[in-house]
Parts: C-alpha cells; structure tokens; sequence
C-alpha cells in the first residue's frame, strides 16, 4: 500500500530505490506517528471533520498498534512503503471508512516531520540525562583523585604539573559545553510541525494549537512554509549537537589509549574490560575506547553530511530529505551506544601512581622555577632566560610539586562550581 497510490504499477526497480530502507528505519518512528496520529484524530473530532464515535474507535486501535510497538510485534511488511501506509491500511482493514478519514488534513511530509520532532526530543533528553550521568562520574573521579599527580603535556611534550582531579573535570567541565548543545538543539525541534501538509498548510479549519499541546510542544512552527523547512533544519542541528559530544569522548578516548600504553603507564583498567592478542600473551588492549574513537568520528562525519545533501535545497519539500533520515537516527542511537559503554568503562579505571620526580619529567616545573625569581623581584623576561640558560647546559634542578592555588588549577579544582555550572545546564 502506498498513500499515493493513484491504481497505477510503478516499476519495480523504480519503487525498490524509492522505498530503499524506510521500512527499517520506520520502525524507529511508529511510536511516536501513531502518538501524532492519535492527536491529529482528536483534533478533527474536536473541528468537526470526523465524528466522536469515529475518534473514539480510532485512539482504542491507534493504542493497540502502540502496544504491538510496544511488545515488539509490530511489522512493516514488504507490501507496504512505510510506516505511515501500514499504520493507515491497519486502521481501514480494522475500522473501514473511519480508518480512511485519517489523513484528512494532513500529508506524508508533515506525518514523517512530526515523527522525527517527537523523536528527537524523547532522545535528545535521553542523551541529555546520559552526559549529565557521566558528568557526574568524571567528577567523582576527580575529587578522589585530586591529589594524584601527572604530568601535563603541549605538542605531546612535558610541559607542567597536572593531576588526575585536573584530568577527570577537564572532561566534565567541556562536557557541559555539549550539554548547552544539546538543550539547544532540543528548542529547535520542540517546535510542532504538523498542520503544514505538504508544507503550505490546508484549507481544512484544522487546530494546530490542539496538537500542539496534545503532543507536549512548548510551541508550533507557525509559518507553514518554515514548518517545511524544518525538515534537514532539525536533522543537521541534532548530528551536530551529538557530533560536539562524540568530539568530547574521541578525545577522551585518545587520551586513554595513550595513557594505558606502557610508554606512560599512568593508568589500567580491569582485564575484563579489556581484550588480548591472538599470538601477543602479554596484551591489554583498550579496544573498547578505540572504537569510541573510530566511532565517536564517524558520528562527527554525520553532521557535516546533513549538510552536504541539504545545503542548497530551495524551499519545500524534495526526496533527498529521505537520505538524511538514516544517518540522523544512526547518529541518535550510536551516541546513547557510546555514552553507555563509555561511562561504564570509565567508572572502573585503575589509578597509576606516577613518580614526577623521574628524570624524564624533571622539566616540569621551569615555569614554577621561574614563578619563584619574579617572586623575587626580577622580571618574567629575566626570570625566564636565567633558568632558559640552565636548561641549556644541564644545570637545571627541579624544584618540586608547588601549590597552583588560582581557580581552576590542579590545587584548586572548583568542582563545586563546576557541579553548579551542570545544574543550571540541565
């Protein structure tokens, strides 16, 4: 069954690269198009295009084809295009005429731009409550470990004195950075499109404040025209709000990879955690933060191919959208994937302690050596050639771990701060 279907054979090779994989990824959506199919139908009861008895019969079977999601018995079949024609052929076959009346005012476009909005929502909130989950996780870490130290590194060369505390809510605090992303991506798509039709609205008296409310919108796009537009519009800002995030944990994982090799040894994790090497006896390899790596990257690649196919599009509506569909729910689902596995490997890491008094970081502390001679009274500038020179003819003797008391430094975390900071970004 296709909505469009006019009684004439389409080709089939035509329809198979039409159809492509919609009815797989459809599956992702047919909660939340029978939750908008559910509203629509009580809106045209309450303007008068369907009868009371005819919304009635319509919400008991849109609730059981809910409960078939539900149970995880639902199926769109070959037969059908999508999950829209298998919804609306489930409802004719079980209601007759009343079934037939369900697209009145409305069109595929709108149906599937609803769909994604709630969609997007429900799980940029789930992504939310999950950063926000490992947030706290990296914090805990850091107040545990603020007394470790470990060396901090520019161009992958010592550089100064950190500490694990500065390491860990570094991570939290940057994270937070995506959290405003996120958020704000949530504003974008918490915009009710549907009453736009096919994208110029409809002649019918339909109440697009009904649904708005219905369906838990803090408001509608009012332009018809920008409702349409908002399909691309919405897909590019969410793969790129997650694409900040899988920046984040990339990063991390590098760090991690880097730090567990045995050049550094600053930290390990539990063997279960960890996978060996089929002629290697001796190997621990951090595969599961490599692939967070190769994976956070390709959801990065996402964003900027929500751009690529929806940039120069004029307005209304155009089939390229369905290209964008697969990798915006794929981008989505990976994410929550990574954020899991990633704050669960994360809460079991083991603590190395790491000697900085070892010749190979003895260059650590210049910067706190020259801090001490303008203490002094001498300027930077001197200061600065004056242990520039011993560094040079192998004079130099470190001084040991200072106190760096300013905010944010490895003495002086402020992981209260912080902690607010996350509150108010929830």
């Amino acid at each position: 069954m296709k909505l469009w279907d006019k009684g004439i054979s389409i080709d089939k090779k035509i329809e198979k690269f039409t159809v492509g994989n919609d009815r797989e990824l459809d599956m992702f959506l047919a909660k939340y198009d029978l939750q908008a199919s559910a509203a629509h139908a009580k809106m045209l009861g309450k303007v008068g295009l369907i009868q009371e008895d005819e919304v009635k019969e319509l919400l008991i079977e849109l609730q059981n084809l809910q409960q078939q999601v539900s149970d995880g018995t639902f199926v769109i079949e070959e037969d059908f295009e999508d999950v829209h024609s298998k919804i609306e052929f489930a409802l004719t076959k079980k209601l007759g005429e009343a079934g037939k009346k369900i697209h009145t005012a409305r069109s595929r476009n709108d149906q599937v731009l609803v769909a994604l909005h709630l969609y997007f929502k429900e799980n940029l909130q789930e992504i939310i409550l999950k950063v926000n989950e490992l947030i706290d996780v990296l914090l805990n870490l850091a107040e545990e470990h603020k007394n470790s130290l470990l060396p901090g590194y520019t161009h992958l060369q010592v550089a100064m004195p950190s500490s694990f505390g500065l390491w860990f809510s570094a991570y939290a605090e940057i994270l937070i950075d995506d959290l405003y992303q996120l958020k704000a991506a949530f504003k974008v798509v918490d915009q009710n499109p549907l009453g736009s039709a096919a994208g110029y609205g409809s002649s019918f008296p339909i109440d697009r404040d009904f649904t708005t409310r219905e369906l838990g919108f803090s408001t509608m796009k009012y332009n018809v025209v920008a409702a349409q537009m908002s399909r691309g519009k919405g897909e590019r800002v969410v793969t790129s709000a997650i694409a900040s995030v899988a920046n984040t944990l990339s990063r991390f994982a590098m760090d991690i990879c880097l730090y567990m090799s045995q050049n550094f040894s600053f930290i390990s994790f539990p063997e279960a955690l960890t996978t060996g090497s089929s002629i290697m006896p001796h190997k621990k390899n951090p595969d599961v933060f490599e692939l967070v790596r190769g994976k956070g990257n390709k959801l990065q690649a996402i964003a900027g191919e929500m751009v690529l196919v929806t940039n120069n599009l004029p307005s209304g509506y155009h089939r390229d959208f369905q290209v964008i569909k697969e990798n915006s729910i794929n981008s989505v689902e990976g994410i929550k994937e990574i954020l899991d596995i990633f704050t669960h490997s994360i809460s079991q890491v083991i603590i190395s302690e790491v000697n900085l008094q070892d010749e190979k970081y003895k260059y650590l502390f210049t910067v706190d050596s020259i801090n001490d001679i303008v203490m002094e009274g001498r300027s930077f500038r001197e200061a600065y050639q004056i242990i520039g020179e011993k560094v040079q003819n192998g004079t130099y003797k470190p001084v040991g771990n200072k106190q760096h008391s300013h905010a944010g430094s490895k003495d002086n975390l402020c992981l209260e701060e912080i902690r607010e900071k996350k509150n108010l970004a929830e």
